[in-house]
Order: structure tokens, then C-alpha cells, then sequence
């Protein structure tokens, strides 16, 4: 997510932004360094309190939509174990 470099951008503070969302500083700060998992309500506060959309927090930073992080159900080696 690019929370850091949004707030950053608006010259807010992790401490103000996290008022503005109704949050603790040391939560945005984890959410920040990728150590919180973030629910939706939380994604919504943020980027409320950021004056954008949601999906925003996602983009790339040229504006385009990342792309989809593809997950399996397990490593490439357990997989070749179960003969897949």
C-alpha cells in the first residue's frame, strides 16, 4: 500500500494522520512498514482521512493499477511432492 508516501505527500504526520482516521499512531506506522494486517474498515478510514479513494492506496505511482498478486496453495516443492 502506499499510505506512506500519500501522507507524506499531504505533509501529515503519522500522529495526524492517524486522528484524522480514528486510529493509533503506532498502528499506522505498523500498517505502514507492512507489520499490520489492515481490515476494510480501517483501509476505508485511511483513506478517508487522506481525501481519496480507497483504491488509491493501491495504485502504482504513475496512477495505474498494480497487478494481481497470483497465490498458490503452497510452495513449488511441496507441490512436486504431491505430484502436481
Amino acid at each position: 500500500m502506499r499510505i506512506k508516501a500519500i501522507r507524506e505527500d499531504r505533509g501529515y504526520s503519522q500522529e495526524r494522520l492517524a486522528e484524522l482516521a480514528r486510529l493509533h499512531r503506532t498502528y499506522v506506522g505498523g500498517v505502514e512498514r507492512g507489520e499490520r494486517n489492515v481490515s476494510l474498515l480501517n483501509i476505508w478510514r485511511i483513506a478517508e482521512a487522506l481525501k481519496i479513494g480507497p483504491s488509491e492506496l493501491f495504485a502504482a505511482p504513475d496512477g495505474e493499477a498494480t497487478p494481481a498478486v497470483s497465490r498458490s496453495r503452497g510452495s513449488a516443492s511441496a507441490l512436486k511432492r504431491k505430484g502436481r
